[in-house]
């Protein structure tokens, strides 16, 4: 990409013959790549990164995966309960720092005690190879003391990088972080006139309805519009079972913050439509400022907190407050009542408890 009297012109090649694109404005959505641990090679065979992992010819009878986080234990749920003995070794003392120590605790009980994961914290990962019987993991324990793992397929999950190697930006004078994250402000300008960049590729969390909102908001831009992203109530979603949901701050990152909070939970067991269903595994945990009843974050455990998540994000992009959910009245039997028992809790009021 060079720019050129009508703005930019980008030369582009790969499939076909080459050709030059010209554009007055320039989205930048190149997304993300799985990260790779040094010393480990990806063969997508034996040794699989996040993407391999959802094209096992068959069930792994012994399953390796490296990384607790989102996507690893998703991968790791799912092969489990397809019938994979599945181990998870993770380098982070805590296991799901980023969420609400509350929601972390029982997912911990749901993922190890009931479902059966194997999960290793505190581990360090010397190397693994693949041999004609699996693969081998050689790593340290939490007390240092050497370990090793055989399985027959092992999964690198430890995130992912932004997709910017190869990209040029240094030519063109397109600014990166550290990380290899192009820097944009909040409404995803960079520093070139009329250059945009969106989703995986620039700060915030790697979530496809994050980089699809960001890419309405850029096209307002271009429109003449004025666009706005409240980034503190985007829904954070694990797709494991039972699911985690979570929008705005957890108990403890309110606290670190330094605010006063008040906090209301209410379990799905005495709601009678996840009764009715037979998912009645987990609880919905709403944050609230302490002086003003302002909800700071909501966070849930569920079947179907993927759904359920929806109305704290509304709740918190109106800065509406727990007596507001308090106050709406919610159908019976729903699963959202959960939502409203939690409000009434934060003010120890709760209906059904």
């Amino acid at each position: 990409m060079r720019a050129s009297d009508a703005g930019y012109d980008i030369e582009v090649s790969g499939v076909g013959t080459p050709e030059t694109v010209q554009a007055k404005h320039v989205i930048v959505a190149t997304g993300s790549k799985a990260r790779q641990l040094p010393g480990i090679t990806v063969d997508n065979e034996a040794i699989c990164d996040n993407e391999g992992a959802l094209a096992f010819p068959a069930v792994p009878k012994r399953l390796g995966v490296i990384g607790a986080g989102v996507i690893g234990l998703e991968l790791g749920s799912v092969w489990r309960r397809l019938g994979s003995e599945v181990t998870i070794l993770e380098a982070l003392p805590v296991f799901l720092g980023a969420c609400d120590e509350a929601v972390a605790k029982e997912a911990w009980k749901q993922f190890t005690k009931v479902q059966g994961l194997d999960i290793k914290l505190g581990v360090k990962i010397a190397k693994a190879a693949a041999r004609k019987s699996g693969v081998t993991v050689e790593y340290t324990d939490a007390e240092g003391v050497a370990q090793k793992l055989e399985c027959d397929k092992l999964v690198v999950s430890v995130g992912r990088v932004p997709n910017t190697e190869g990209l040029g930006a240094e030519a063109v004078g397109l600014k990166l972080d550290m990380r290899g994250f192009i820097i944009v402000d909040d409404h995803c300008r960079t520093e070139l006139a009329n250059v945009y960049a969106i989703g995986d590729v620039v700060r915030g969390p790697m979530l496809a309805h994050k980089a699809e909102d960001e890419g309405v908001m850029v096209a307002e831009l271009i429109a003449g519009q004025q666009p706005h992203i409240d980034y503190n109530a985007i829904p954070w979603i694990i797709y494991t079972h039972p699911e985690i949901a979570w929008v705005g701050k957890s108990e403890q990152q309110a606290k670190a913050d330094g605010l006063a909070v008040k906090t209301g939970q209410f379990p799905f067991s005495i709601n009678g439509r996840a009764l009715g269903t037979g998912d009645t595994v987990g609880f919905a945990k709403i944050v609230a400022d302490a002086a003003t009843d302002r909800v700071l974050g909501v966070h849930i455990i569920h079947a179907h907190a993927s759904d359920i998540i929806q109305e704290g994000v509304t709740t918190m992009e109106f800065a509406g407050a727990a007596e507001d959910i308090a106050r709406i009245v919610h159908a019976h039997p729903t699963l959202s009542e959960v939502i409203k028992e939690a409000a009434l809790n934060v003010d120890k009021r709760s209906l059904n408890m």
